[in-house]
């Protein structure tokens, strides 16, 4: 027996120490799993508390077996974590990491105990299934950079338009119909790992708290035109990034500051049909689609590359000031549009006032940071037209969601499109304004000349999250993708992605017009990426589906005074992105602790699904996609070689609880943010939705929380899908680790593809512009940026030097605190 000398008090001191420790995290550990037993959870975390509490006093009171029932808590534990993650590493991490740590840390209390076989044996146990938890880690950790990559590589196909020796990128998706494709191939699979930073520049923009930077530059010729958050628009020298002109708008920072591009016009632009006259039969709509009129006969559609430029219209020509016969267009965070002369930047004199718009007009009351436009201009043939964001989640009665078209070159109103009330085709009769509190287009539409038509991402009525007061026409056109004719401003069909939207499931993806393969042949289409993962494939003459959508019986049960509509749409023959449906195993965090904290918490909150109606403040809802998608606004790429359709998504659930806001004092909490002040005047309940985060900030679900995927548009399947973006700017309270390991961040910025096999994208919480195999999904090429980016790249080659660039600006990324105004081009030496 051992003595109890004096000499043995410090060993005694440190076991009780170290075994009170040791007891503490099981008592945590315990009562945590007690509580998620009571939640009908896991048992796990109960019984391996009590063993950890038992292990602990055992040390405490220097047992020599004490080991050995901690090193029996390591195998159970590892057993269940393989059964319950499978052997991938970032499920494994937070079940088997953590354990094996404090299993070092028993080691070093374990001397402590009297000598004896039974010690040695004890710490034998311990170190051997500490060291097997890390190196099952181990062993798990290569496949993560292979994750997801195809196995068979994505081919050529004998349709694809061949590459171009030169390319503008004149429009937000480089073309009319939105499919970031650049025909262009001197940047390749074999070579891109070549690409050097070409040349940086700075815009000079201040950091602010409201500001993003989700810039995609435009490029004609030899000039590039960039727009900063608060719309100071810059051209530079294409080659060599040298400021040519900046025009400064001097508007006033706001809470919300975002320019995600600029239009441009110069007569070039492909001459617009007109809608209904140049018609093939088309066949009648769908379920689900509305149609306003009988369509005529159509042509073919184009190919997004075929696009041949026709002279402007002879009025436009006539028009047109000399200063201004090339013009870049772009709007403010104050509701103004402007036009610039292309050469010089000055303002054009004849379009509007003092090359002024103000798109206030007609719209009624608006408070300040409540109305306001934040995506690129849409130019078509001489017209401009422009939709608006308004402040979500408010109040009722916000500024209208009116589109309107105006002339390119004086500026004045040639149509508008209030889908409250059709007959309000330009100005509103005096006294009276468009329909406030409808849906509005806050992003950026897509259009194909030779239909004549404009497809608008519809967004839907504030407050996103209550709808019972909704208008017809609110709830018809809410989270739909509306066909409107270029020239008239007429609705032609409609098509509707979720009914009766209580989740903020707006249209953020811009649409892409494709041509896509059926089997009585190619069919001109339209493929609308939503926040739902849901991607739908319509007919883009007719707005009827060319793939299978059913309506799915959804979860009932709302807040008092609310409904859900019974079914929703599901594009049944195309792939879901991202939305399998969550269960507790799911469930994540850095460490055991904040893991079963996330458990308990997703014990406790509703969730059926992706239409689990807002939940209320006693028994909040999860939100699975979470309002930033799924596939937001950074929209998706079409690689017309290799018919892939490539999209990008975020995969970060949330939690909603409608609270009563039966008081109407403000919050004060979003005054603090500089938000406009909530009134929310007539709705009883206002929605407090957040991350779903553990108490380390760690997300509750395991990764990966974005990711980057190939669609073969032939077979409809998946070819791969792969993690954007590593671990070095995460860790627990916000840190970095500095870790490179594919994890797949949140980021919205989208991918941009080319014909050289190569996609790009840039959107991760790690400061990268990635290049990405279209045949596998494996990164070829990553290049450090100044700080993280949260824009959508975009590639053109140089007329005058014949380089091939790739740019990308770079501001911060939304969860990033690192802040600047880099606009970074990259080509080969």
């Amino acid at each position: 027996m051992a003595s109890d000398k004096p000499a043995g008090w410090p060993a005694r001191i440190w076991a009780f120490v170290g075994g009170g420790l040791v007891a503490l995290v099981g008592a945590a550990v315990l009562l945590g799993g007690g509580w998620l037993v009571f939640l009908d959870g896991s048992p796990y975390y109960l019984l391996a508390g009590a063993a950890i509490v038992g292990a602990g006093v055992m040390l405490a009171r220097r047992h020599p077996a004490a080991g050995l029932l901690y090193a029996a808590v390591l195998a159970a534990t590892l057993i269940w974590g393989l059964w319950e993650a499978g052997f991938e590493f970032w499920p494994l991490l937070p079940r088997l990491f953590a354990p094996a740590v404090l299993g070092l840390f028993v080691l070093l209390v374990i001397p402590s105990a009297p000598k004896g076989p039974l010690r040695g044996q004890s710490g034998l146990a311990v170190a051997v299934f500490s060291v097997v938890c890390i190196g099952v880690l181990g062993l798990a950790l290569p496949a993560t950079y292979t994750w997801g990559q195809a196995e068979a590589p994505a081919q050529v196909t004998g349709a694809a338009p061949p590459a171009e020796p030169g390319s503008d990128w004149r429009y937000y998706g480089r073309d009319p119909g939105g499919a970031r494709y650049a025909p262009v191939d001197q940047i390749n699979r074999e070579n891109v790992d070549e690409l050097k930073v070409a040349w940086t520049f700075r815009t000079g923009e201040k950091p602010n708290r409201g500001s993003q930077d989700q810039n995609t530059p435009m490029q004609v010729g030899d000039t590039l035109y960039v727009c900063t958050p608060t719309n100071v628009v810059i051209a530079l020298d294409a080659d060599s990034g040298k400021e040519k002109w900046r025009h400064d708008p001097k508007v006033k920072p706001a809470y919300w500051n975002r320019c995600r591009g600029v239009g441009y016009w110069d007569g070039s632009q492909p001459k617009v049909a007109v809608a209904g006259v140049r018609a093939a039969a088309a066949a009648p709509p769908a379920k689900g689609a509305v149609q306003a009129a009988k369509p005529a006969p159509q042509p073919a559609a184009l190919k997004p590359a075929a696009l041949k430029p026709a002279t402007a219209a002879p009025v436009a020509q006539a028009a047109a000031a000399p200063l201004c016969r090339r013009r870049v267009l772009s709007t403010t965070i104050n509701a103004q549009l402007f036009a610039l002369d292309a050469a010089t930047g000055q303002r054009c004199p004849g379009f509007g006032k003092d090359g002024m718009v103000d798109l206030s007009t007609g719209i009624g009351p608006i408070k300040p940071g409540f109305y306001f436009q934040t995506s690129t201009p849409t130019v078509i043939g001489d017209k401009v037209i422009i939709g608006g964001w308004v402040a979500d989640n408010q109040e009722l009665s916000e500024p209208s969601g009116v589109v309107r078209a105006f002339d390119v070159v004086t500026g004045a109103l040639i149509w508008a499109w209030d889908l409250g009330d059709p007959s309000i085709d330009k100005l509103p009769p005096e006294g009276r304004t468009y329909t406030r509190g409808t849906p509005n287009v806050w992003s950026t539409p897509a259009f194909d000349p030779e239909l004549g038509l404009i497809y608008l991402p519809i967004g839907n009525a504030t407050p996103d999250y209550w709808g019972s007061h909704r208008s017809m026409a609110s709830e018809a056109y809410s989270s739909s993708v509306v066909a409107v004719d270029v020239n008239t401003g007429k609705m032609k069909w409609a098509y509707q992605t979720v009914h009766h939207d209580l989740w903020d499931y707006d249209v953020p993806s811009q649409p892409m017009l494709i041509d896509f393969p059926t089997k009585a042949g190619a069919a001109p289409a339209l493929i609308q990426l939503t926040k739902r993962g849901q991607i739908f494939v319509l007919d883009r003459r007719t707005g009827e589906p060319l793939t299978k959508v059913v309506e799915v019986r959804v979860p009932g049960g709302p807040q008092p005074g609310e409904w859900v509509f019974p079914t929703q749409p599901y594009s049944v023959e195309m792939p879901t992105i991202g939305v399998e449906r969550l269960d507790e195993k799911m469930m994540w965090g850095a460490t055991p602790l904040d893991q079963l904290y996330c458990r308990i918490q997703f014990q406790r909150l509703r969730y059926d699904g992706d239409f689990t109606p807002p939940g209320s403040s006693e028994k909040p809802s999860l939100q699975y996609p979470g309002n930033a998608g799924g596939m937001n606004w950074g929209s998706g790429a079409y690689d017309a070689r290799r018919g892939l359709l490539i999209v990008s998504d975020v995969r970060m659930p949330q939690t909603v609880a409608l609270k009563p806001s039966n008081r109407p004092e403000l919050d004060a909490t979003r005054i603090k943010a500089d938000r406009p002040p909530q009134s929310l005047k007539a709705v009883p309940y206002k929605a407090d939705n957040n991350w779903f985060l553990s108490p380390l900030f760690a997300p509750c679900v395991q990764p990966p929380h974005g990711m980057l995927t190939a669609i073969d548009l032939r077979t409809r399947q998946i070819v791969w899908r792969v993690p954007a973006g590593t671990a070095e700017a995460q860790a627990p309270l916000g840190l970095k680790s500095h870790l490179p390991i594919p994890i797949g961040t949140f980021g919205i910025g989208g991918p941009v593809t080319t014909a050289g096999g190569v996609t790009f994208r840039a959107a991760t919480t790690d400061a990268y512009l990635r290049a990405y195999d279209n045949a596998t999904g494996k990164v070829l090429w990553a290049a450090p940026l100044p700080v993280p980016s949260s824009a959508t790249p975009m590639t053109y080659v140089s007329p005058k030097t014949g380089k091939q660039y790739v740019v990308v600006t770079a501001g911060g990324a939304m969860m990033s605190p690192e802040k600047g105004d880099y606009v970074v081009a990259y080509a080969l030496k």
